[in-house]
């Protein structure tokens, strides 16, 4: 649907109907509002990469490099406004209440009660959350984190490192640990990079090495399910009628059945490139992808 040139690259993308934004390196911002048919880019006032997309209704909010925060405003303008953090953020999302939550390196959890024009932190206590049998995290190990998911009725869902997957009541007030990985003499288990989950509390967390989860019971508990690839996994989008679309290096899979049966997804450049965001548009069109060298690409199932 979209290219830019070799060195390029979009690293996330998120639709509200058939509205749509994709981010990437340089600041680049582009938007959609058919779908994803077209795109126009931007003007934004920064340069550092953008790393995470979220709009839900007239707000957008992009986030990444160094704690960049950008808001769009009613006039169509992106402004940079104070995060509170200078790590770099990976992942953001915000409901209909401007109710906005952001997730990022070494422990960055941050949450915004205005849609995003201000922002607090709002991670818990990290003490006691893995288990560490070999010893290995020491005692101010804080993980980083990459998806983040929130519900207009305050549901909400972190993803990061060591398999871990939070939840939340409460619009991020306060978490609960749905799952947590182990580090091990002999390994630890994968870092988790993004997750989709429908209204009716399905849905799955992505990562290393083909890793991944499933939830039925709205992430209170997660189960990992037998790998159709060994692929580092970078994203996933669940439909409401249930397709399934995931995202990574050299590879690519969708499922038109909830995850029961997956199809390795063929041509373009999935085979020897690498995609990160993907979204599926409210407005019933097939999802997207998008990754190295600006590309987007709509993937039918």
């Amino acid at each position: 649907m979209s290219s830019g040139i070799p060195h390029e690259a979009l690293f996330d993308v998120d639709f509200d109907g058939a509205t749509g934004y994709a981010v990437g390196a340089g600041g680049e911002i582009l938007r959609s509002t058919d779908g994803g048919a077209n795109w126009t880019r931007e003007a934004t006032p920064t340069r550092l990469s953008m790393l995470g997309v979220a709009v839900r209704g007239e707000r957008a909010i992009a986030v990444g490099q160094m704690g960049a925060v950008l808001v769009r405003g009613a006039d169509g303008k992106w402004s940079e406004v104070q995060s509170g953090t200078q790590e770099r953020l990976f992942g953001v999302d915000v409901n209909a209440d401007g109710v906005a939550l952001a997730v990022g390196a070494f422990g960055a959890l941050l949450r915004s009660a205005d849609g995003g024009r201000t922002w607090a932190p709002s991670a818990p206590q990290w003490a006691g959350t893995f288990k560490d049998t070999a010893g290995r995290l020491g005692d101010f190990f804080e993980p980083s984190m990459y998806g983040v998911q929130l519900a207009d009725d305050g549901r909400a869902w972190v993803v990061g490192e060591l398999g871990l997957a939070l939840r939340s009541d409460d619009g991020g007030q306060s978490w609960q640990v749905g799952h947590a990985g182990e580090s091990a003499v002999d390994g630890v288990d994968p870092t988790l990079f993004g997750l989709s989950l429908r209204a009716d509390g399905s849905g799955y967390a992505v990562g290393q090495e083909g890793y991944i989860l499933k939830t039925e019971d709205d992430g209170v508990s997660w189960t990992a399910v037998e790998r159709p690839t060994h692929a580092n996994l970078l994203g996933v989008s669940i439909s409401a009628a249930g397709g399934v679309l995931v995202t990574g290096m050299r590879d690519m899979l969708v499922s038109s059945d909830n995850g029961a049966t997956w199809t390795r997804v063929e041509g373009a450049d999935v085979a020897t490139g690498w995609y990160s965001g993907a979204a599926h548009p409210q407005d019933g069109s097939a999802p997207l992808a998008v990754g190295n060298a600006a590309r987007i690409l709509r993937v039918e199932q």
